[in-house]
């Protein structure tokens, strides 16, 4: 039974920085592809950064140069380091897993696994 529990939000003024963290049971980090994806208040669930089985790393637009998403294996943890958080960033993040070509414009429907999300708030 696979399980993914993230942790982490909470509110920062914009240019803070936040660390999310999802707790991975019932499946190995380092041999599925995880994502972060994130859905803002009435707007559609998207892509924020996936890391695939080999270490590649892809990001949304709105991503790169500010997030790092990173995986400890020993913890068997995903993480995602923000900074220079816009009110834009705003949102519910959750972290899923999946067998998926891993990128973030990825079929959603193709990661099999999600936690319950944590919310981000940037003021």
């Amino acid at each position: 039974h696979v399980q993914l529990v993230e942790s982490g939000g909470g509110s920062v003024q914009a240019g803070g920085s936040l660390r999310l963290s999802c707790a991975v049971s019932g499946a190995t980090v380092s041999n599925v592809c995880m994502g972060w994806f994130r859905q803002g208040p009435d707007k559609e669930r998207k892509g924020v950064a996936t890391l695939d089985s080999d270490g590649s790393t892809h990001y949304a637009d709105s991503a790169k140069g500010r997030f790092t998403i990173s995986a400890d294996s020993a913890k068997n943890t995903l993480s995602l380091q923000m900074n220079s958080l816009e009110s834009e960033d705003s949102a519910m993040y959750y972290c899923a897993a999946g067998i998926v070509f891993c990128v973030v414009t990825a079929s959603q429907e193709s990661f099999t696994y999600w936690g319950q999300g944590t919310q981000v708030t940037v003021s």
